[in-house]
């Protein structure tokens, strides 16, 4: 049975930020110092333990969530390396749920970039505790005393260096353990100003060291470990390290900190559970206890082509082997752990159990899914963890499989993918006849067709969605047709008079008959419905369903040979066209509610450029992250690729999300365009 001295020889940490920052290199760097690889792998050679991806090898970027652990001075660390583009936030943000601490990498040479400042809302948001690490201070001409300073006016003056480089970046310096200067001079301040720095701030949440601190000046690193877990846990210290991946500069020294001062899992908040459903709901915590029933939070879902379905997962509480029978949520029926896995990257290898801190896996239970809390105990069946706000995917593309018969490969393969990210969605849209994926960008969505062709060998085609125009009237109109065909032998007879009504919008269709006399007996009414169903599916003036309208019928003929069903069904049909062409037509397009977030200095930019997409902008508000959102109504036909456009307005700063509104007359010019479009088709 594993004790609390186990427990607290676990570290957990998530490596995150943006992309090019280094991450990948520097779990590298980490996994080499600490002995558990021979030598670091490269980026560009394809080499590292955490891209092991075809597509991660040849786009030389890490496109999923990778999870590495070492042993070292008996502390065993679980790193999760995570990919930094935006698009790819459904890998990277989960990471938060699995960790005590985020660590932010940045690139010395580049500077505070926009992912790294949602990176770092974000684990503050989710109570973590916060590292970042300056990589590359080996690069030429960085400026990293500014850098620091850049670092402190965006994330606040608790941002603090606990080393400092040297020989312009060829090495680095402790600042919490060494009281004063030794050896080289740092780059930039001392030893002795950043140890003093450091201490005043970690002091600062204990009154009773405040007191002693400043009677009897200098306290020993050892008696300040208490407080400086209490700092970090309350975002009251964000410690500043530097490194060089590429060179190894300062990895030791960050291996230092990750064991001695970086939480354990009875250290760091422990994360927000949820029992009960709706407001009455309450929150309870996990306790990092071995000997409690367990609590476990499946954070990444894979698909392994020879593992099969694999839930990841952080233990939180009590303690998992290989014979556990453990449910999934509020699932009535157990399943028995086979197998259970310690990931290197792509490497499996299996352990015994797994108890609070640990991060592992579970093949070949299909109940698994993204989100699902593991426990053993019925009266934890309601315990959830509070959910992530991922950004809301809104990058559509329509997918057809190349070759007839796919249809439902094509549907598998995609439901797979989509159970592996949040941030993927996959429908059908009834109104186009469409499967359209979204995805959070362009690289999101290529990628995801790549992985369609290359790993799963499933060509298809796609293009942007159909926008789902309507058509309709604005004013009352008749209209009648004249059905007559002779062949020799019986003929085709129908006549049909009608009108058609305008209706509010959303009120849909109505068919009313009210023939007198026989004039199209009873029998042959279906057919004229089903005529004029038909051109209301196949539309009047731009080939879109035609919809809020009532149809009468209010008169006809008939013939006592002659009149079939198919012939009430051509006279209805052209019946309605001729009534919709003089009713005044018009062609609706989807209205959509926009929001838009972006830091305010954009925000002049970004309703100029709504404005000329017949945006309509109602009023903004400020976000949580100290940005301003934007909200406004624009057709939905002028946001098409508006992630690309959002990012060159932003610097890639902004986001948005997307709900349908209500239907709204298109303006004429467009509605010029579009019955021309639809002439050529037809005549074509």
């Amino acid at each position: 049975m594993a004790t609390h001295r186990d427990i607290a020889a676990r570290r957990t940490l998530a490596l995150v930020g943006p992309s090019a920052a280094g991450k990948t290199s520097l779990a590298e760097a980490l996994l080499w110092k600490a002995g558990a690889i021979g030598a670091p792998g490269s980026v560009e050679r394809g080499s590292t333990v955490s891209d092991q991806d075809p597509l991660e090898k040849r786009g030389q970027r890490s496109l999923n969530t990778t999870l590495l652990h070492f042993g070292h001075r008996g502390i065993t660390t679980h790193l999760v390396d995570t990919p930094g583009a935006p698009d790819f936030l459904g890998q990277s943000l989960p990471a938060l749920e699995a960790v005590e601490t985020a660590a932010i990498v940045i690139n010395a040479a580049v500077g505070i970039e926009p992912m790294a400042v949602r990176m770092m809302e974000w684990a503050k948001q989710r109570e973590r505790d916060r590292l970042i690490v300056v990589n590359r201070i080996d690069a030429q001409g960085v400026n990293l005393q500014a850098l620091v300073g850049q670092i402190q006016a965006a994330f606040g003056k608790e941002c603090l260096p606990l080393n400092l480089p040297s020989q312009r970046g060829e090495g680095v310096l402790d600042c919490f353990w060494k009281l004063r200067d030794e050896g080289p001079p740092p780059d930039f301040s001392s030893v002795e100003q950043a140890h003093r720095a450091l201490v005043e701030q970690v002091v600062e949440v204990d009154a009773a060291f405040v007191d002693r601190y400043l009677n009897d000046g200098d306290v020993a690193p050892e008696e300040v470990h208490a407080p400086l877990e209490q700092a970090l846990r309350e975002g009251h210290l964000i410690p500043i390290c530097f490194v060089s991946a590429r060179t190894g500069a300062g990895v030791p020294e960050l291996l230092d900190v990750i064991e001695r001062l970086l939480p354990d899992p009875t250290e760091g908040n422990p994360p927000a559970f949820l029992e009960g459903e709706g407001e009455a709901a309450k929150t309870i915590q996990g306790l990092a206890d071995p000997e409690r029933h367990v609590l476990a939070h499946v954070f990444k879902v894979t698909q392994d082509p020879y593992v099969g379905k694999m839930g990841v997962l952080r233990v939180h509480q009590g303690t998992i082997t290989r014979d556990s029978q453990l449910y999934v949520g509020d699932g009535r029926r157990p399943f028995k752990v086979g197998h259970l896995f310690l990931l290197q990257g792509k490497e499996l290898k299996e352990v015994a159990k797994a108890v609070p801190g640990d991060l592992c896996a579970i093949a070949k239970v299909e109940e698994l899914h993204y989100d699902a809390v593991l426990h053993d105990a019925d009266e934890d069946a309601h315990i959830r963890l509070l959910p992530l706000a991922f950004p809301v995917p809104v990058h559509g593309l329509a997918i057809t499989p190349r070759r007839r018969g796919d249809e439902q490969r094509l549907h598998d393969i995609l439901l797979k993918l989509v159970s592996e990210d949040p941030c993927l969605k996959v429908e059908h849209v009834a109104t186009t006849n469409e499967t359209v994926v979204y995805g959070l960008g362009e690289l999101h969505l290529r990628t995801l067709l790549d992985r369609l062709t290359e790993v799963h060998g499933c060509q298809v085609d796609t293009r942007p969605p159909r926008i789902a125009y309507r058509e309709t009237i604005t004013a009352p109109a008749e209209g009648h047709h004249r059905h007559k065909k002779q062949t020799g032998g019986a003929g085709q007879f129908g006549e049909v008079f009608l009108r058609v009504e305008p209706l509010p919008r959303g009120a849909g269709f109505q068919f009313a008959d009210e023939v007198k006399g026989g004039a199209i007996p009873h029998n042959f009414m279906p057919a004229v419905e089903k005529g004029v169903r038909q051109a209301m599916e196949q539309g009047v003036i731009a080939g879109y369903p035609v919809v809020d309208l009532k149809v009468t019928v209010h008169d006809g003929k008939h013939h006592a040979v002659d009149s079939k069903e198919i012939a009430f069904v051509t006279a209805g049909r052209k019946a309605l066209i001729a009534a919709v062409q003089a009713a005044g037509p018009c062609v609706l397009e989807p209205i959509v509610d926009v929001e838009i977030a972006a830091p305010e200095q954009h925000m002049g930019d970004i309703t100029g450029d709504l404005a000329s997409r017949r945006g309509q902008v109602s009023g903004t508000q400020a976000a949580s992250d100290g940005a301003l959102t934007v909200l406004a109504q624009a057709p939905l036909s002028e946001l098409a690729s508006y992630q690309s456009r959002l990012n060159s307005l932003t610097g890639g700063q902004g986001r948005y999300t997307l709900a349908f509104s209500h239907y709204e007359a298109v303006p004429p010019a467009v509605q010029a365009q579009l019955a021309s479009q639809y002439k050529l088709k037809d005549e074509a």
